[in-house]
């Protein structure tokens, strides 16, 4: 089936990148319907192939003429439709999507979109209809399926992505509450199983970071499925039959693609997502944290005296907020919650009082099963807004299925209509979420700071993999916990700006800081939303050095895998002269080195055996000696 000429002189006449194409030469028998769709010469290009044999389709990716993605299968199957063969081309059309948006936390807050969009619209024998959008971007690829009515319960897909079967792969084994270790292999080497969708890849064409976004209760959670031996990772759905009784648009299968820097630097997954629903962001508020459950767990968190304390541990840093942990609360039920006074049970609207009095915010932690109904909801969610606390941490969901993504669905409103900020532990990742919502401050979903099994390895894997695509709950600063944890004390320090998040919660003690004055003293310093961020250098399980923006400082951080080195960094941060501080280990603790240098300058750093470093960049002139503030 030929494409109408219309339609290509529409996306010509437009000056749209994107394009409908036959590729079947004049007078020869078509066997294959072809589209591509880029938004520059530069940029990743995706092909859309149409077996015209088989009705099967197709979808690669390449940038430069290099390949990022060879031919994977695309489609799904429903209870009424089998969308994965015998498809005949109906029409396609194409737009430009272009969008200015401002969101609270992330890699910067300014963002800009520009996208290409073309939509393919096919039919089965019988008659149903599947449209797939796929979208293109300077730094991605995407696509998903538009069901209408009709189509009844999604059954599976059948999408998958082929990489070369020598392709770098870094892939985290696949848990519910996404907790997995990133290890290094090749795509064919990776043993059989299920891993995280955020795995990331090196091809020919850069790296390859595989992600969703605009994932709700319409739809499941996914894996990646693989067998060991060849290239290819199939989406493999946490539900067995997704439940749907009218239209359907399913989460889009992202792929972040370009250099390493542009991975690293992108916010393609959140640019996807729909756009804020919160009419009033003023609320919301990122900041650094002192959270103090692993500086005593349990006994800690169910002490109002000893809270006070950290209260007033973060006044004396001007530290934003500090977080309650569990052991705080019986369980609702266990409250008579028809009482107006109910809330007399907790000492949690004393310490709200004392700590806003000293210009602190509270965050508390609660379990999901006493925010699982609407009546619950309905009991906590106004008597947290009613005592003040400006934030909940809520954990153990521990599922991307169907009904707990509704049950997201449902917190994301409730406590957005509640002025309630919230991070997610035991939790999905953010796929969006954070554009949609931007009141959601950080999620966990990584193996973080309370895990004894991390290695450097993973450390510096995962400013290129889980964070990527949204704000990540590591809770760095955790100096107690020594040899719990595979780093030196500066590269920890290193990790508040490695590892964004929008409420950066610091897990260590009072003590610990206090031993370690130049670590505290900068914890001080560190923001937790930035204007940009960009990386220095990097190479996945080896090192991974991050610089972020706040105004005109940037903020350093770098952790690094493997023996001791001298490291040089770049200092790709912008012309003129800079005043470079930084925080390094030493054999009597941690020392700041200072000396100022221009803009591209490479700068050495002593990095000790899986080590790092913390640091700032501010302008410098004739007499200033530092950074600090």
């Amino acid at each position: 089936m030929a494409v109408p000429i219309r339609t290509m002189a529409a996306a010509l006449c437009t000056g749209l990148a994107a394009a409908l194409l036959t590729t079947a030469p004049a007078g020869a028998e078509q066997r294959e319907h072809a589209w591509t769709v880029t938004v520059a010469a530069d940029a990743p290009r995706a092909r859309i192939a149409l077996d015209d044999s088989t009705g099967t389709l197709s979808l690669s990716v390449t940038r430069g003429g290099r390949t990022v993605i060879e031919p994977s299968p695309v489609g799904l199957v429903t209870e009424r439709a089998d969308f994965s063969k015998d498809l005949r081309f109906l029409h396609g059309k194409n737009r430009m999507v272009e969008e200015r948006y401002r969101t609270k936390s992330g890699k910067r807050l300014d963002r800009r979109v520009r996208m290409n969009e073309t939509r393919l619209s096919f039919a089965t024998p019988a008659g149903a209809r599947l449209d797939l959008l796929v979208r293109a971007a300077a730094d991605g690829v995407a696509y998903r399926y538009v069901l209408p009515a009709g189509h009844g319960d999604v059954l599976g897909e059948i999408s998958a992505f082929t990489l070369p079967p020598d392709a770098g792969a870094w892939l985290g084994t696949y848990r519910p509450d996404n907790e997995g270790q990133f290890t290094e292999y090749t795509a064919a080497t990776a043993p059989t199983g299920a891993y995280s969708p955020q795995a990331l890849f090196a091809t020919d064409g850069g790296y390859t970071l595989l992600a969703e976004s605009d994932l709700t209760g319409a739809y499941s959670g996914a894996r990646l499925a693989h067998d060991k031996g060849t290239g290819t990772y199939r989406v493999e759905l946490a539900d067995d039959r997704v439940k749907t009784d009218g239209p359907l648009t399913t989460p889009w299968r992202a792929m972040v693609t370009g250099d390493l820097a542009t991975v690293t630097r992108s916010t393609f997954t959140d640019d996807l997502a729909p756009a804020s629903k919160v009419a009033d962001p003023s609320w919301i508020r990122p900041g650094t944290v002192l959270w103090t459950w692993l500086a005593g767990g349990r006994p800690a968190g169910q002490s109002l005296d000893a809270q006070k304390a950290y209260v007033d541990y973060a006044a004396e840093r001007n530290w934003p907020y500090e977080a309650v942990d569990a052991g705080w609360y019986f369980k609702a039920d266990e409250w008579d919650v028809t009482d107006p006074d109910w809330q007399n049970n907790s000492w949690i609207p004393e310490l709200v009082d004392h700590a806003r009095a000293k210009g602190v915010g509270i965050i508390v932690w609660i379990h999901q099963r006493d925010l699982d109904t609407p009546e619950e909801r309905a009991q906590w969610l106004p008597t947290l807004e009613r005592w003040g606390v400006k934030g909940v941490k809520i954990d153990f969901m521990d599922s991307e299925a169907q009904a707990t993504l509704q049950w997201y669905d449902a917190i994301l409103r409730e406590t957005a209509a509640h002025h309630v900020m919230v991070n997610f532990h035991g939790s999905t990742v953010p796929k969006g979420m954070q554009r949609t919502w931007p009141h959601v401050m950080t999620l966990e979903g990584v193996a973080g700071e309370e895990k004894r099994t991390n290695t450097a390895a993973h450390l510096t894997t995962l400013p290129f993999t889980r964070n990527v695509i949204g704000s990540m709950d590591f809770t760095p600063g955790a100096f107690q916990r020594v040899g719990m944890r595979p780093n030196s004390d500066a590269a920890e320090v290193g990790l508040t700006v490695a590892y964004e998040s929008g409420l950066q919660m610091f897990a260590g003690t009072p003590e610990s800081y206090d031993a370690r004055p130049l670590a505290r003293d900068y914890f001080d310093q560190v923001p937790a939303a930035w204007d940009d961020t960009r990386l220095l250098a990097g190479r996945p399980g080896r090192e991974a050095v991050l610089a972020r923006r706040s105004g005109d400082r940037w903020f350093l951080g770098g952790v690094y895998a493997g023996s001791a080195r001298q490291a040089e960094v770049p200092l790709a941060i912008g012309s003129g002269k800079w005043l470079v501080e930084t925080i390094q280990d030493d054999a009597d603790g941690l020392v700041r080195n200072r000396q100022v240098l221009r803009g591209g300058d490479r700068f050495g750093v002593d990095v000790v055996a899986n080590g790092g470093f913390a640091g700032i960049a501010c302008p410098w002139r004739a007499g200033v000696t530092t950074c600090h503030r």
